[in-house]
């Protein structure tokens, strides 16, 4: 986070970004679509690996977000780096009763440590300076977290936000943050509270801004971070030391118009390494105007012989590759998915990028998809249909309206048609039954597509999961 430029003044550096073409924004089959995230706005990526998953914190910018309007924080997983499954928010400024609640849930980390997950956040308090970290626990990765502390794990002082944590190979903890200069501190083994002074970094690199990211890679600390605003790339700094001193080794990202600021997550994961960081574009497809109203992107890169990072093409719009496909023959959550927009019949290509879904969540069935409309629809990259093929497709459906069709497509909206899923009426929005059609044409690996239709001009029905049955 940093203070911004007026949107004026934004919108004369961003030439052209309102005429993103659909081109622009769709990809080839088993490749991830960039953004990696379209039913709502999302930024400050915080990648965790855990147990063979990746799970993907986040900060939240609102749909009518004009600066900063940012209430809760978001979790998404993967397997493949392709599709990716909403958690829904969990966590948000509730947990922080002490915390200003309207506002500045702002980039967060989450680590585990013994069985617990702690969640490092930046929020306001009453008064100036307004930014404190606070610290949350919880038994499992989705949550939920629980402020342990009733108060802020650091106090509050003029840009104490961003925090990033890292556990050593000895077991010391540390925690760093902090815009525009850099701060640490190191953790006690609880991971909520800490030893020591808190020490300001002098050998932050000249270019350092905000966002730092502090990891260790075959005995190298480190320091990957967002470099002088605005607007923003990605740089990055090793040491030796968990410490420091920090040696500035060069920017993985050139600054670039298409985000006015930048949080970097990096990880290693089944053998590669990935760049985690968000832009503008999904916004820009929407309006020529700068809100911020961000959207999470990723990029597989590879380290030199010497620990150093190469300069990295600005993110393009499809990301990582997948890494394994995707059995259609076990429950599917419906909120997995690769991408969702708005397709137009009678032409060859999707409009230009258009809200599609939308995510819910209750008691009753957890997190499912909502604000189903005529002509919205989801794609699962790499489903592998085997040899055999698909018999039946069945889906878990709510509807207090006329229900809808679900077109079962391969590939893209226009694709094959496998079949047609009548969904009726059931009776209300959280009224669940389940639904089936026989399909037909469905064999090996292919893109699937759930092209939604329906005569309401409002929501047509939820959807919680989906399934095929194999011949």
């Amino acid at each position: 986070m940093t203070t911004r430029p007026s949107p004026s003044a934004v919108r004369r550096r961003l030439p052209g970004l309102a005429l993103l073409t659909a081109a622009m924004l769709t990809s080839p089959p088993s490749a991830a679509e960039n953004p990696i995230i379209q039913t709502m706005f999302t930024a400050d990526p915080a990648p965790l690996v855990h147990n063979g998953v990746v799970y993907l914190y986040a900060s939240h910018d609102e749909d009518d977000a004009q600066g900063f309007t940012m209430r809760d924080w978001q979790l998404f997983t993967s397997r493949d780096m392709v599709n990716w499954t909403a958690k829904g928010a969990v966590a948000s400024l509730k947990i922080f009763a002490w915390a200003v609640q309207d506002n500045d849930a702002w980039a967060p980390q989450v680590i585990a440590r013994n069985g617990k997950f702690y969640l490092y956040a930046p929020v306001s308090v009453a008064g100036w300076p307004k930014n404190v970290i606070g610290v949350a626990v919880a038994d499992r990765p989705e949550g939920p977290f629980i402020d342990v502390l009733g108060k802020p794990l650091i106090d509050k002082a003029v840009g104490y936000f961003d925090p990033t944590v890292f556990i050593d190979d000895d077991g010391q903890a540390y925690l760093y943050w902090g815009n525009p200069d850099l701060w640490y501190v190191k953790l006690n083994p609880d991971m909520i509270s800490y030893a020591g002074p808190i020490v300001k970094v002098d050998s932050k690199p000249a270019n350092y801004q905000e966002g730092p990211w502090f990891y260790k890679r075959n005995n190298k600390y480190y320091l990957a971070y967002a470099p002088t605003c605005c607007p923003e790339g990605i740089g990055y700094a090793m040491s030796d030391r968990p410490t420091g001193p920090w040696v500035y080794r060069g920017d993985i990202m050139d600054h670039n118009p298409g985000s006015t600021g930048n949080h970097p997550g990096i990880i290693d994961y089944k053998g590669h390494s990935y760049l985690f960081g968000f832009n503008y574009r999904l916004n820009f497809a929407l309006t020529p105007i700068h809100h911020e109203r961000r959207s999470i992107t990723v990029t597989e890169f590879s380290y030199k012989a010497d620990g150093g990072i190469d300069m990295l093409p600005w993110w393009d719009n499809f990301g990582a590759k997948q890494l394994e496909t995707l059995s259609p023959y076990q429950r599917v959550e419906a909120e997995t998915m690769a991408w969702t927009s708005r397709v137009k019949r009678g032409i060859d290509r999707p409009f230009e990028w258009a809200p599609g879904v939308k995510i819910g969540k209750n008691e009753q069935v957890g997190v499912y998809v909502t604000q189903i409309t005529d002509l919205s629809y989801i794609k699962v990259n790499g489903v592998d249909f085997g040899a055999q093929g698909a018999a039946a497709f069945t889906a878990s459906v709510a509807s207090g309206a006329n229900g809808g069709t679900i077109e079962i497509h391969l590939d893209s909206p226009e694709g094959p048609l496998l079949g047609n899923l009548a969904v009726k009426p059931t009776g209300g929005w959280n009224e669940w039954r389940t639904q089936q059609t026989a399909v037909s044409g469905a064999t090996g690996v292919h893109d699937l597509v759930l092209v939604f239709r329906g005569v309401d001009q409002g929501p047509l029905f939820n959807l919680d999961y989906w399934q095929f049955s194999a011949r």
